[in-house]
């Protein structure tokens, strides 16, 4: 292979390998995706990541908050919208209303998470923040928390299929293949499960599954 065609090749194996590692769309077209994955964020892992973190709202001492919504996320089957293209203000999509925020108040540990979402992920569901913030209810509510985790008291060292077999054993029609863990530093940092689109039911989500976290063994920090 000659010098050109052998840089040609590299360059495109490298542009598919990149496009393979950020599968993001921004700006995309609102409402249009597969379906929907529910981010549960494990406060004691969250906030034992020290920095920002410990600035949030559901890191503050005394709260003993457990698994708390991180939010509700538009997919494809391959990647996912973010930032989505917004409508102009007189639909109320662009900044969230003080009766949208207080709807969010709810779901959320803090409004400036909750904004946050919006501007990533809810502009990309094709709603008004009004409906997305209560569709973001609507998916926490359908999701049972294994009591287990729910009464946590002391650290604990688990596999990550541990984690992922309590969410399916508290769940009827929640499958290996529906729900991820991530993880950082070894320690339990969310749990990712896919609902379709009306969130009626759990749904397949190869990617997401793939993209779990890949250590055998976790801790898993008690609330305080």
């Amino acid at each position: 292979m000659n010098t050109a065609r052998a840089v040609l090749v590299m360059s495109i194996g490298l542009g598919v390998a990149v496009a393979q590692a950020r599968p993001v769309e921004r700006a995309a077209k609102p409402g249009v995706f597969d379906f929907y994955v529910l981010a549960l964020s494990w406060s004691p892992g969250f906030c034992a990541l020290g920095g920002k973190a410990r600035q949030h709202a559901q890191c503050t001492d005394g709260k003993e908050h457990g698994f708390v919504v991180h939010g509700l996320w538009p997919q494809y089957e391959h990647g996912f919208p973010r930032e989505c293209s917004m409508i102009p203000n007189s639909m109320g999509m662009r900044v969230p209303s003080r009766y949208a925020m207080s709807i969010a108040a709810d779901i959320f540990p803090d409004q400036g998470l909750a904004r946050h979402q919006w501007r990533m992920h809810g502009t990309c569901s094709g709603k008004t923040p009004e409906v997305y913030f209560r569709e973001t209810a609507r998916a926490r509510d359908v999701v049972a928390v294994p009591r287990t985790l729910q009464n946590l008291r002391t650290r604990r060292l688990v596999s990550t299929g541990e984690v992922e077999r309590a969410f399916i054993a508290a769940n009827p029609g929640l499958e290996e293949n529906m729900i991820a863990t991530a993880c950082e530093s070894g320690r339990l940092k969310e749990v990712r499960i896919c609902l379709t689109r009306d969130l009626s039911a759990f749904r397949a989500c190869s990617q997401v599954d793939r993209r779990g976290c890949r250590d055998h063994t976790i801790t898993i920090d008690a609330p305080q």
